[in-house]
């Protein structure tokens, strides 16, 4: 079996670092494999093959113990490789170690691993999940100070150690959950592209989602909000009409509004497919959702609500965000001015439509998932299965109400 040996190059100049390399030795025959790391003489302890830490300068001290963390990952992975082709059974070099470690060493570690699943993401055009491992990634990186860690490493140890330090930060349990379950598919898909052994490590890890308390508010709290006087503040008063056409149009979600079209909008139907699941939801066009529409100047835009600006230098969804980021804030606003007892969002719109659609005692089956039921599939089976003037019926009922 091919060896590994760890070698440091003094500087020719003095005063200088030198540099680390590795050495792999198979059948007498020596090849070697330069690293970036570069350190002092007095750094490195050649026989012990590592390297020795300052007891001040902590500084030094951080990237000097950055540098043994990598070079103890390189060895585990050049000595997978070794492994891996002594199993295979047939011949190789120590030229073929080092090619299939220079290949394959990036794909092992689950910074760059999950950097390129994220990047694929992107490519195919799925850009929420790209954000929210994103999103998972960094939050990984700063538990684990920006040290990357083989996927074969992952254990159930380091997967608690995390749960516990998102805890410690505050996190809640739901977002915990929602990180982990990120981090468990990244590692299954290593597993099954057999570049990790499947361990369990998130076995004991809480994984599941718990049912989030329904924050809406009852009829009496939407007419206030609607009868308002914000005309002195453009912010708030656009906030409230898009909070408020969320609702007449049973809860629709805000990302789904930003990107309604004057086109979906046919013989008094609106009719769109929910980016979320991608079912086709139609609704009966009323007079209050008009007196929103016509109250902006959208002549130049194909858009129906004046969300995402044409002709602007910021991509789409950058624009559908950073106004969602702003009308969510001036909600808060308002909220705060009528001294509710929740944090008014546009979500809030959603599950007030909701609640008073049970307080009237229309049938469970007609309220959407996002307003009642516990999956999208439900919603998808209960939806199908009734008119969809049924559905149009119980919005008039609530519109009418107002």
């Amino acid at each position: 079996m091919a060896t590994v040996k760890i070698k440091f190059r003094p500087s020719m100049v003095d005063g200088k670092q030198g540099s680390i390399f590795y050495q792999v030795i198979h059948n007498r025959v020596a090849r070697q494999k330069k690293t970036g790391y570069r350190l002092y003489r007095y750094e490195w302890n050649s026989q012990l093959s590592d390297v020795v830490l300052p007891n001040s300068n902590e500084n030094r001290k951080r990237y000097l113990s950055q540098i043994s963390d990598k070079i103890q990952m390189d060895i585990r992975q050049l000595k997978r490789v070794i492994a891996d082709l002594e199993f295979g059974g047939c011949n190789y070099t120590a030229d073929d170690v080092l090619a299939e470690f220079a290949s394959d060493d990036l794909e092992y570690f689950l910074f760059p691993f999950m950097e390129s699943i994220i990047a694929n993401l992107k490519t195919l055009g799925k850009i929420r999940t790209s954000e929210t491992y994103a999103s998972t990634l960094r939050s990984f990186k700063r538990f684990r100070e920006d040290k990357d860690v083989p996927l074969d490493d992952l254990s159930s140890d380091m997967i608690m150690a995390y749960e516990a330090y998102l805890q410690n930060s505050g996190v809640n349990q739901n977002s915990s959950s929602f990180y982990m379950r990120n981090l468990r598919a990244v590692y299954n898909r290593a597993v099954e592209k057999e570049l990790a052994l499947q361990r369990f490590p998130f076995k004991h890890v809480y994984t599941g989602v718990d049912k989030t308390v329904k924050r809406a508010v009852p009829l009496k709290v939407v007419k206030k909000i609607k009868e308002m006087n914000l005309s002195m503040n453009p912010a708030l008063d656009f906030a409230r009409d898009m909070f408020l056409f969320s609702f007449y149009t049973r809860g629709m979600s805000f990302v789904d509004m930003a990107y309604l079209r004057k086109k979906d909008l046919q013989n008094g139907i609106l009719t769109y497919r929910r980016r979320k699941t991608g079912q086709q939801l139609s609704i009966k066009w009323e007079k209050c959702m008009l007196d929103i529409v016509e109250k902006y100047d959208t002549s130049h835009s194909n858009y129906l609500l004046p969300i995402i600006k044409p002709h602007r230098d910021i991509d789409e969804r950058k624009q559908y965000i950073y106004a969602a980021h702003n009308i969510n804030r001036c909600l808060k606003i308002i909220g705060r001015k009528l001294e509710l007892p929740v944090s008014l969002t546009l979500y809030v719109a959603r599950h007030a439509w909701a609640s008073i659609a049970k307080s009237k005692n229309i049938p469970i089956s007609v309220i959407s998932e996002g307003m009642g039921h516990d999956s999208e599939a439900t919603t998808r089976i209960y939806l199908a299965s009734f008119d969809t003037m049924a559905i149009d019926n119980a919005n008039s009922m609530i519109l009418e109400s107002l």
